[in-house]
């Protein structure tokens, strides 16, 4: 299953997501959270801290800058750029996903 939270600015995005993740991944569910937003703030919301949040963060605009190769696949991505969050959440901070596969 896939989920995206979207809307205005301010409307609680974040904070939706975060619950939504916490919740499902205490359910049994496998949950990777995205945080595609250009302020990135989801890992505060899922309990990663401000240091984890910032170095996310730091990844993305190397990456964006050409400082750092993009991953090339999903595994790879995850591996290179996740991090884990409470209760079995797995958090990346992305700007945009080449070739995505199905399924």
């Amino acid at each position: 299953m896939r989920v995206a939270v979207v809307g205005k600015g301010g409307s609680g995005k974040t904070t939706t997501s975060a619950i939504v993740a916490r919740t499902m991944a205490r359910h049994g569910a496998t949950v990777v959270a995205l945080d595609c937003d250009s302020n990135p703030n989801l890992g505060l919301s899922l309990g990663v801290g401000d240091f984890e949040t910032e170095r996310l963060e730091s990844m993305r605009e190397s990456l964006d800058e050409g400082g750092e190769e993009h991953a090339p696949g999903w595994d790879d991505l995850i591996a290179r750029f996740g991090s884990d969050a409470p209760d079995g959440v797995r958090l990346a901070v992305v700007s945009r996903i080449d070739n995505p596969s199905p399924g």
